[in-house]
């Protein structure tokens, strides 16, 4: 066998195992990286709340804040659970 015809026995297959373990990586950190930040977003609605909760009201900011985090939570997959906490976010007093 020519020197080409091991390359195309040996090379290009194992290119091509390369390529495909290199996108699974991909992948899956993509995948990692947006339940993570998902995560965060939940974390810091849940603060957000209680904070304001505590106070007794929420200024305009606070709502404004609120629903951007919101909004990019619900885009990353985000489920229902938040949605019972946003109504009683926006029923505090607006201060």
């Amino acid at each position: 066998m020519t020197v080409y015809q091991w390359v195309c026995v040996l090379g290009i297959p194992g290119m091509l195992a390369g390529l495909v373990t290199f996108i699974k990586l991909q992948v899956h950190q993509n995948r990692a990286m947006k339940l993570a930040v998902q995560a965060i977003l939940r974390d810091r609605l849940l603060q957000s709340f209680q904070f304001c909760k505590r106070q007794g009201f929420a200024t305009s900011d606070d709502r404004q804040n609120f629903e951007n985090m919101y909004v990019q939570y619900h885009l990353l997959g985000g489920n229902g659970v938040m949605d019972d906490v946003r109504q009683k976010f926006f029923a505090l007093p607006l201060d």
